[in-house]
C-alpha cells in the first residue's frame, strides 16, 4: 500500500530514508538552509546515505513532533535528542517543508538548530 504524503515526510524526517526514497521525484531539490543545497536526486541520496551511516552508532530519541499537511505540502517540526558513543548529547530542533507533485517529493526545505550538552 502506498504511503501518504504525511507518512513519507515523517519517514524522511525520522531518518527512515529507505522508506521515503521511492517517493523522491527524479528531479528533486533539497534546500538545507544552514548548508549547501542538494540539487538532484543523486545528491539527495548521497547525503541520506551519509547521514544514515553517521547515525548508525548514535542513539536517537524524538522528543516532540508536529505534522501539518495542506494541499501538496507537508511540514514536519521535530525536536530530537542524539547521544553519541561518548555520551555527548545534542538536541536538534528542525523543521522540514516538503512539496509534493503527483505523490512524489519535488522540494524539501530544512531548517535546523543544534544545542550540545
Amino acid at each position: 500500500m502506498p504511503l501518504t504524503p504525511s507518512e513519507i515526510a515523517v519517514a524522511f524526517s525520522s531518518h527512515r530514508f529507505d522508506e521515503a526514497e521511492p517517493y523522491l521525484a527524479d528531479v528533486v531539490f533539497w534546500d538545507l538552509v544552514a548548508g549547501a543545497p542538494r540539487l538532484n536526486k543523486a545528491e539527495v541520496l548521497a547525503l541520506t546515505a551519509e547521514s544514515a551511516e553517521a547515525l548508525r552508532t548514535i542513539t536517537t530519541t524524538f522528543i516532540d513532533r508536529r505534522v501539518i499537511e495542506s494541499d501538496d505540502t507537508v511540514v514536519v517540526d521535530s525536536v530530537v535528542e542524539y547521544v553519541d558513543e561518548d555520551g555527548e548529547k545534542s538536541v536538534v530542533s528542525s523543521c522540514d517543508l516538503y512539496e509534493f507533485e503527483n505523490g512524489l517529493i519535488v522540494h524539501i526545505r530544512s531548517y535546523a538548530g543544534v544545542r550540545t550538552y
